[in-house]
């Protein structure tokens, strides 16, 4: 099953259409599919507009993939539990955002082997042709000194992201250098 979640903030169409779209040419795949607050109709997937905590913990743990925006909070459940996840970041000139700290994020996280970014519906259709044709298996997994050297990142954004937005200054050390 394809679990696809779009967060609870604000809607976003786009990503719900094209993997509708996707849907409607692959109905041998499942898909469920957390929509949020749209009011569209999306008749090739399962949807709901919520979930409880735990129903989307189980949701999310029982999939092959995961479809998100490039929320942090999909991101690191996708990390802990080892699933590959295709983001599709909000835009602010598609007016899906206040602005593109989503795109800003996805250009980090790809570096991830579990990571795929789709900038719109063909890079969506194409990652999610190119997962069912893998059985959904990810990339070659990084090594170890790869992934510690994420650790910090990591820690330092799920300390932000559950802690309430309660502290005042947050520092997140340094795990690399972003390329000029």
């Amino acid at each position: 099953m394809i679990f696809a979640t779009v967060g609870t903030q604000l809607p976003f169409d786009r990503l719900l259409i094209g993997l509708n779209s996707w849907a409607m040419r692959n109905p041998d795949v499942p898909i469920m599919a957390q929509t949020g607050s749209s009011t569209h109709e999306f008749p090739h997937i399962e949807t709901v507009s919520h979930l409880s905590q735990s129903e989307f913990r189980a949701r999310f743990e029982a999939a092959r993939l995961i479809v998100a925006h490039a929320g942090m909070g999909s991101i690191l459940s996708a990390a802990e539990l080892g699933k590959p996840i295709i983001l599709m970041p909000r835009r602010a000139k598609f007016q899906e955002h206040r602005n593109d700290h989503q795109q800003d994020t996805a250009n980090e996280m790809a570096r991830l082997s579990n990571v795929t970014v789709a900038q719109d519906n063909d890079d969506l259709h194409e990652a999610l042709d190119l997962a069912v044709s893998r059985g959904f298996e990810m990339a070659p997994q990084p090594s170890v000194s790869q992934i510690n050297a994420l650790d910090p990142l990591i820690e330092a954004v799920r300390d932000f992201v559950w802690s309430g937005f309660e502290a005042t200054e947050i520092q997140i050390p340094a795990f690399g250098k972003r390329a000029a």
